[in-house]
């Protein structure tokens, strides 16, 4: 069992910025595919973007140029910085974890981005 923890959201102007952090336990984290979701109410969980466990990273199109995911395996912590936000970016974000053919989920943060 892989424990997920979020947290970094919060209320944020639009065009500010945020920075999620995800913690995930477990001595595999390196091996570890992540990736940031995010879902609103009444629509399904949708990629934001992930990194594999060699660094290959992908994004939704919608976040390209404006959300950068890393990953830090010695803390074994992945992050989504998330800048030039808009209030359709508002949505509670879900981090997941991969590893073979298991997949763990946190419980989510609430980003929310208004004036």
């Amino acid at each position: 069992q892989v424990h997920v923890v979020e947290s970094g959201g919060g209320l944020v102007q639009p065009g500010g910025s945020l920075r999620l952090s995800c913690a995930a336990s477990g001595n595999a984290f390196s091996l570890y595919f992540m990736a940031w979701y995010r879902q609103v109410p009444g629509k399904q969980r949708d990629l934001v973007a992930a990194i594999t466990d060699v660094g290959t990273i992908n994004y939704a199109d919608y976040v390209t140029g404006r959300f950068t995911i890393s990953r830090d395996n010695a803390k074994n912590t992945v992050y989504l910085q998330m800048n030039s936000l808009k209030p359709e970016d508002t949505a509670v974000y879900y981090c997941n974890a991969r590893i073979w053919d298991n997949e763990f989920w946190g419980q989510g943060t609430q980003v929310t981005v208004s004036s």
